[in-house]
């Protein structure tokens, strides 16, 4: 479920055309480490979808490149991930399984 959700929010930010060329497979498995260690923090030994969405603007947003005509109107690259985790939908977890 956690591994799914980075991936899609990863790919979404490739697929987006302000940055070149997105958040990298490392940048995928940073970011897991990143959560889990939030989780961990939370005294909690699993991640949720909020664990995600809270920590990926900072541990994703400094790995981005932006196309070289968003600097000159001052693009940050945070608004990138922000479109990322806007476009993707959090998974919910079933609870009948």
């Amino acid at each position: 479920l956690g591994v799914a959700y980075i991936v899609d929010l990863v790919r979404a930010t490739r697929t987006d055309n302000r940055v070149a060329p997105g958040v990298s497979p490392r940048g995928a498995v940073a970011l897991q480490s990143i959560v889990r260690a939030e989780a961990a923090l939370q005294g909690r030994d699993f991640v949720t979808p909020d664990d995600i969405t809270a920590v990926s603007i900072p541990a994703l947003a400094h790995r981005l490149t932006l196309a070289p005509e968003l600097w000159v109107q001052r693009i940050d690259p945070a608004e990138a991930v922000r479109a990322a985790v806007a476009s993707v939908p959090v998974p919910v977890l079933d609870e009948s399984s």
